[in-house]
């Protein structure tokens, strides 16, 4: 399955390995879960992950990165026609429409308003979990 992960589950994902935000981490680990990029993403990815606050094993995030480049779905895409309300957020939903992706997963649905995600689904990681475990009932 497709999809475009926001930096906040990545990072609260390796936080917190025993909650959805870890259980989606790991599914993109086993690459039950294919993340669509750009290097817009990857670079924030990369950024976000390696600040001292986290204290995270740099090899450890080094492989993953890796594992997401090489096993995830790299994107070229176009413009929002409308700004988000935080434009940082942008990059997520240009790569979901360019990609055609199932979903955007996030901890900042806010971010994201139905009326300008033109029809991309936007789930809570909580919500998606749900929503996968139904499409593989």
């Amino acid at each position: 399955m497709n999809i475009v992960l926001d930096t906040n589950v990545l990072v609260s994902g390796l936080l917190s390995p025993f909650g959805p935000c870890g259980e989606i981490v790991r599914m993109v680990s086993s690459a039950e879960l294919i993340l669509a990029f750009d290097a817009r993403i990857i670079t924030e990815y990369k950024d976000v992950l390696v600040r001292p606050k986290f204290k995270f094993d740099k090899n450890k995030i080094d492989a993953l990165l890796d594992h997401i480049e090489y096993r995830g779905l790299v994107v070229a895409s176009s413009p929002l026609p409308q700004s988000l309300p935080d434009i940082d957020d942008e990059p997520f939903l240009e790569v979901a429409i360019a990609a055609k992706v199932v979903c955007i997963v996030t901890g900042n649905h806010t971010h994201f308003p139905p009326d300008l995600c033109l029809g991309t689904k936007v789930f809570s990681p909580s919500d998606f979990l749900t929503f996968y475990k139904k499409q593989h009932m």
